[in-house]
């Protein structure tokens, strides 16, 4: 198991990298300005980690928990072993400025696992029928790096019916995360590396209105695991897996 997602406060026993990410504001991987995602972490001191004196035996306890309450966390992602943040689910509105000052209005969204990706393919919706694909990966990047691959002009029923068969892939591994663009009005919808749905848009009643269809509770002081310590898990068979999700795509092979 490997992660090499995250941005500060890395420690590392047994392959498995842990991300201490105090920072819960989200970039987009397409329109909005990718490089303050860096920007906005330089200069963070990392904090101690929970991580710091655990037993493998404890670790790997750890790991393996994917329930809290209700809410069952998909393979990809684990709190902090001190579960500063506890998983819940439920949404909550932000913004976002990018470097020229430019709002951008977002929601931000913590579905459980079993209608995770159900969720996210509702959410692609209100796009276009043609639309835009950003594939995110950490695979085989230094620890807080990551590339994105664009893939511009793809049917958006052919796009779903391809995520669909990789959806093992972008649920469970902690270094994929796939961002869905409309190439002719600002919007986006990104599922991202700790499996939080994010969309970008001027226009959020469209998507607001799918996540109220699920009954998943609007809550402004809620807190996403991003915004504490954190862990990304991986696997060379999840590597595997991007690379043929990447080829069906018809991307390149990151650099």
């Amino acid at each position: 198991m490997v992660a090499t997602c995250g941005r500060s406060g890395w420690h590392c026993r047994e392959r498995v990298y842990l991300a201490a990410s105090r920072n819960g504001a989200k970039t987009a991987m397409g329109w909005v300005q990718r490089d303050s995602r860096e920007s906005r972490s330089r200069g963070v001191p990392a904090p101690s980690s929970s991580f710091a004196r655990l037993t493998d035996e404890e670790l790997e306890t750890h790991l393996n928990i994917n329930r809290y309450g209700d809410f069952t966390l998909p393979g990809a992602i684990r709190p902090s072993y001190d579960l500063e943040v506890i998983p819940i689910e439920g949404y909550r509105r932000d913004y976002f400025r990018d470097d020229k000052g430019t709002i951008i209005p977002v929601l931000m969204a913590a579905v459980s696992q079993e209608r995770l990706f159900d969720v996210f393919l509702d959410l692609l919706d209100p796009l276009d029928p043609v639309v835009d694909v950003v594939l995110e990966t950490s695979h085989e990047r230094s620890p807080g790096s990551h590339q994105d691959l664009y893939r511009e002009q793809i049917d958006l029923p052919v796009l779903k019916s391809i995520l669909l068969e990789f959806e093992d892939l972008l649920v469970n591994d902690g270094c994929t995360g796939v961002a869905v663009l409309n190439p002719r009005m600002p919007a986006e919808v990104q599922f991202d590396e700790h499996k939080l749905l994010v969309v970008y848009a001027y226009n959020l009643r469209p998507f607001e209105k799918i996540l109220m269809s699920y009954e998943i509770p609007a809550n402004p002081r809620l807190r996403f695991i991003t915004e504490a310590e954190h862990v990304h898990t991986s696997s060379e068979v999840y590597q595997d897996l991007f690379d043929q999700l990447r080829m069906r795509l018809g991307l390149d092979r990151p650099a």
